[in-house]
């Protein structure tokens, strides 16, 4: 069995770690085979283990100013941004009861995001040099995975209304030859409950799952 959690508010990145963990210890321990986590974080840059901190274009004193945090996660990938407008997806799912094989995780956590586009009329891509996914040449979302005893941490974001000033104040992901878009900028009349429910759809269909739907 599964648990969905769907957090009100916004939630900072610290504590979107602290509910991870006890999500893993529960997995863990074969409480749940898995569990997902979607909510909206305060702005915060996160570092993951494939460096970015020279891809940081402002100050830390500027950021500090701005109410942006900036951290260290042990996700893979480089620096990107959580924030409002965008919904983060966190799943902590058991892959020795799916398919121990990160490769496939990754790209069916792709997939998700391209289910949800297509649902919105967009067709939208994969770059075989960069993980996530892309409409036309501008990533709408980035995925960064940990994986410790075949369980998942950390996992996708999808920008539905960002703003762009957090964006110029970094090269997301490293990646300077590539823009970064929301979903609301190629359809009308996006809502985030709305994106919401259809991530969680796809999770469902894509990973064959079902949730005991707890929110909180």
């Amino acid at each position: 069995m599964y648990q969905l959690i769907v957090k009100e508010g916004f939630v900072s990145y610290r504590e979107g770690l602290e509910i991870q963990n006890r999500a893993y210890e529960e997995v863990l321990k074969g409480e749940w085979d898995g569990v997902l986590l979607l909510l909206e974080h305060s702005p915060v840059f996160t570092v993951g283990t494939g460096g970015g901190w020279d891809n940081l274009l402002c100050s830390p004193e500027v950021l500090e100013k701005e109410g942006i945090e900036i951290l260290k996660s042990d996700r893979g990938g480089n620096i990107t941004f959580h924030g409002p407008g965008q919904i983060v997806a966190y799943p902590i799912f058991n892959l020795t009861k799916l398919k121990k094989d990160a490769h496939w995780y990754i790209e069916s956590l792709e997939q998700v995001v391209l289910n949800v586009l297509a649902e919105y009329g967009i067709e939208g891509r994969r770059k075989p040099d960069y993980k996530g996914v892309w409409i036309e040449d501008e990533k709408v979302s980035a995925v960064g995975v940990h994986l410790k005893r075949w369980i998942t941490s950390h996992g996708l974001s999808l920008n539905i209304h960002v703003d762009r000033k957090y964006f110029d104040q970094i090269i997301p992901c490293g990646i300077q030859e590539f823009g970064v878009t929301s979903l609301g900028n190629h359809a009308a009349d996006v809502t985030m409950d709305e994106a919401k429910e259809r991530l969680i759809r796809h999770f469902k269909k894509v990973f064959d799952i079902r949730f005991r739907d707890e929110r909180k």
